[in-house]
């Protein structure tokens, strides 16, 4: 009898065996027609939104860089935004060396060329004879010349415009409140400025007479200006 009732415990001890890993099989197998669960380590990155790719293609250029910035017109290389290109010149009202005031809004309907300057820089004293030359050349189309000094006294500015045979006006701006009302913030800088008032063309001091010559077609059309 005791072998027969250890080969039924036996028996049953298997049968549970058996059980136990027919449960753990269907309850470990993937439950039909659900999405697969990606393992612990795995991790999915969000898609961007379509409103985010489009913000950053649009501040990118083709080749990756920034997108670039526009130019002052005339081709003087300095951005627009620095010359208020296209934009009413500002006020410019200052005592002139030797008496009297330039007024820029006096000079309307002349093609003026405004020039912030220093006795002290070296441009200017390379400069000043080349815009000697382009007045003497394009007074008669109506050209006007203005230098403005900032902040010397004006036996300085006199000595130097004698030395330099300007024959254009200076004035003078003693507190530097004109400059930086013109954001002329680095000397010498030359602004164009149309018969209108409007401000065509900018170059930072230290040009040569090719982009003399080319800030003043921006506001002398129809006329031959030449270097």
């Amino acid at each position: 009898m005791w072998p027969r009732l250890s080969i039924v415990a036996g028996l049953l001890t298997g049968i549970a065996a058996a059980a136990l890993v027919l449960g753990g099989i269907l309850f470990l197998a993937p439950v039909p027609g659900a999405a697969p669960t990606p393992p612990p380590s795995a991790s999915i990155p969000p898609s961007p939104s379509p409103a985010a790719s489009g913000a950053a293609s649009a501040g990118a250029s083709p080749s990756g860089g920034a997108s670039p910035s526009a130019s002052a017109g005339g081709g003087s290389g300095g951005p627009a935004a620095a010359f208020h290109v296209g934009e009413q010149a500002p006020a410019l009202v200052v005592p002139q060396v030797g008496g009297g005031t330039i007024d820029l809004r006096n000079l309307k309907g002349s093609p003026v060329w405004v020039n912030f300057m220093g006795t002290y820089c070296p441009p200017c004293v390379d400069e000043f004879p080349r815009m000697n030359g382009f007045l003497a050349r394009y007074a008669s189309d109506g050209l006007v010349i203005i230098a403005v000094d900032v902040k010397e006294d004006e036996g300085a500015v006199a000595a130097f415009a004698e030395q330099l045979n300007a024959t254009f006006p200076l004035g003078l701006d003693s507190d530097g409140s004109v400059a930086a009302r013109w954001d002329a913030v680095a000397l010498p800088v030359h602004f164009w400025i149309d018969k209108d008032g409007i401000i065509r063309d900018g170059a930072l001091g230290g040009i040569g007479p090719d982009i003399m010559a080319r800030g003043l077609r921006t506001i002398m059309p129809g006329v031959d200006v030449q270097p």
